[in-house]
């Protein structure tokens, strides 16, 4: 006993140390906690009327007259993220993440006793997707004005914005949008076999009605629906198509949507491209990954070889994520975490680390290796890159956090989400205004009255900081397409460690891209003698529109350092303001406001820019103070 130190204190001590990190430790590994928490994002995120069995209990029904304007019922389907928008491409990709899950990870959700979960949170987006698609050639793409939705801050109960729904059909093609809709609705239909015969058969007609209209009429659906461009813009629909036809050939088993995607290898970049992301824009990942099962399975046949450059490039994607890609490879932050850009980072590393899940499947099922230009890797690899990511999620992270509301012992706790935000109907039952939200809840400094659980928020930035602020709606907001790929990996990660502590035990304008928008801008310039600073505000407005009589106008301002100096803790005065402000926090002072803490220092040519809708002519700002 002596050579512990002769204290039983010590000793004591030393079991509690070990106790805490052995409880830390299974916290970030509480795979089946964090899945069940994910599916209350999804219900958090519904919009329609709310069945009697929804455990958000803050949330109320909405949304109930969408589509009627157009003589369609549109009720139900989701909400994109903080906002109220259906926008149909970010939640087809949800829907087709949820049901690969439901496919490959079945024996997995099932062990958890979340099938049926997984099943409903699908359905609830397909049984509006059948909504939508009321004619082979006609799909409903969008419900909600984008623009107008973002000025306002209200709870999707209360919601007074614009309800427009926006059309696809064969003179208005959207071949992405129908593509990805059609590879939903494929996957759901494999999902749904085992458990719902005939409503798998419905939504597989669906599937090939929609991939039919997606080929025969070609175009990007964001020049159809060009409100959806600032948002969600496309980077091309040659993706989707491949993506959908693998999607129906695995569901079909008819090798005519295999030889589509084997004849349009090359000239739809299935074979030419070799990608480094995996996300609701780029499916090539996917597609690659997904067609090497067939391949690995013996069942190429004649398109073996074509199949072989599509594995080649499933490699390319794989190796780079474990940075064995010949120096061609991924970046990752300080603390390991995949990095592809500043905007909803996350939505990036949940999805690449659910493909690599799948990967590392299909390839130990064939007895096979990744083939890396650094070296044969085994298949575990991927799956010890995909947990990496998943952990990091959880809170094995240099804040200590997890990125999961809800999850853990610290997390997220002013996210960007407007029903979030505002105390629920139930508690509050008096209306909340467009900008009565903006004064009362959007600014406030207090966690949010509802928390939502399972939203996988923007996440932190390329150096793993993180600041829990709601107007930092690039790192706080959560996303159905960020969102939908926990599912599949969560189930991965609880099957493979059912029987440790690691199984554990339990019961999203965002836009990825931030809106482009070309303006006339008129600067002034403000620039104290004292300092010989110089800073610039430029005013321009970017939109406008008409509500009752009154004509309203977005004014963005771009604030912008124009001297050698960094310049901190700026304080502008805003007066003349009548509607709301965002970007911007007020200091409690009377027309003052400043940045928010996250953006409290301008670099030298560093730029910020703030926005505030109003009628009438634009506010008067000018500068307060600055260090």
């Amino acid at each position: 006993m002596r050579k512990f130190g002769g204290s039983l204190f010590g000793v004591s001590l030393l079991l509690t140390v070990l106790l805490a990190a052995a409880t830390a430790a299974a916290e970030y590994y509480n795979y089946g906690n964090a899945l069940d928490k994910t599916f209350l994002f999804f219900e958090a995120q519904r919009s329609g009327k709310l069945p009697a069995a929804q455990r958000v209990k803050w949330r109320s029904h909405s949304g109930l007259k969408d589509g009627l304007a157009q003589g369609v019922s549109l009720e139900g389907g989701y909400y994109d993220a903080g906002d109220h928008v259906k926008f149909g491409l970010p939640m087809a990709f949800a829907v087709t993440m949820l049901s690969w899950a439901a496919v490959d990870n079945r024996k997995e959700l099932s062990s958890a006793n979340q099938m049926q979960q997984t099943l409903w949170s699908i359905r609830w987006g397909t049984d509006y997707f059948i909504k939508a698609h009321p004619k082979p050639n006609v799909l409903w793409g969008q419900v909600g004005d984008g623009e107008s939705d973002h000025y306002c801050w209200e709870r999707p109960e209360d919601m007074t914005t614009s309800r427009t729904a926006y059309k696809l059909d064969q003179y208005h093609p959207g071949s992405d949008l129908a593509g990805e809709t059609a590879a939903a609705l494929a996957a759901a239909s494999l999902a749904f076999k085992p458990f719902n015969s005939s409503y798998s058969a419905l939504l597989l007609t669906h599937a090939k009605e929609l991939f039919s209209f997606a080929d025969k009429y070609r175009g990007l659906y964001t020049d159809s629906i060009p409100n959806a461009k600032a948002f969600y813009m496309s980077s091309g629909y040659s993706d989707e198509l491949l993506w959908a036809a693998a999607w129906l050939h695995r569901a079909t088993g008819d090798q005519y949507y295999l030889k589509y995607a084997m004849d349009n290898s090359g000239y739809m970049g299935g074979t030419g491209w070799g990608m480094k992301e995996f996300s609701w824009d780029n499916k090539y990942a996917g597609v690659q990954i997904l067609l090497s099962k067939v391949l690995l399975e013996g069942k190429g046949g004649v398109y073996t070889s074509t199949l072989k450059q599509y594995q080649t490039k499933a490699d390319y994607f794989a190796c780079a994520c474990l940075k064995k890609n010949g120096g061609y490879n991924i970046q990752t932050t300080p603390g390991g975490l995949m990095y592809v850009r500043e905007w909803n980072n996350l939505q990036y590393a949940s999805a690449a680390a659910y493909l690599l899940a799948v990967y590392s499947d299909y390839l130990s099922a064939a007895n096979a290796k990744l083939n890396c230009p650094d070296g044969l890797v085994q298949p575990q690899a991927l799956l010890d890159f995909a947990r990496s990511q998943a952990d990091y999620i959880l809170g094995k992270n240099r804040q200590g956090m997890s990125y999961v509301v809800g999850y853990g012992p610290k997390y997220p706790i002013r996210v960007h989400h407007r029903g979030a935000s505002i105390p629920s109907i139930f508690v509050q039952r008096s209306f909340v205004s467009c900008v009565q939200g903006f004064d009362s809840w959007y600014r406030r400094s207090q966690a949010d009255p509802n928390v939502i659980y399972g939203a996988l928020v923007g996440g932190p930035d390329e150096n793993d900081n993180y600041s829990d602020d709601r107007s930092n709606y690039e790192q706080s907001e959560p996303t159905l397409s960020g969102t939908a790929p926990l599912v599949g990996l969560f189930a991965k990660l609880y099957g493979g460690n059912l029987g440790s502590y690691g199984g554990g035990s339990y019961k999203p304008y965002v836009t990825t891209k931030p809106p482009v928008i070309s303006y006339k801008a008129t600067p002034t310039t403000y620039s104290p003698k004292q300092s010989g600073a110089q800073i610039e505000f430029l005013h321009s407005i970017t939109a406008n529109w008409m509500a009752g009589n009154t004509r309203y106008y977005r004014h963005k301002v771009i604030i912008k350092n124009n001297s050698q100096k960094p310049i901190s803790d700026l304080k502008l005065k805003i007066e003349d303001l009548s509607g709301p402000i965002w970007g911007l926090n007020p200091t409690g002072q009377k027309y003052t406001y400043q940045l928010p803490q996250w953006q409290n220092t301008l670099r030298p040519g560093q730029a910020y820019d703030f926005v505030y809708v109003q009628g009438g002519p634009q506010a008067k700002v000018s500068v307060l103070s600055y260090n």
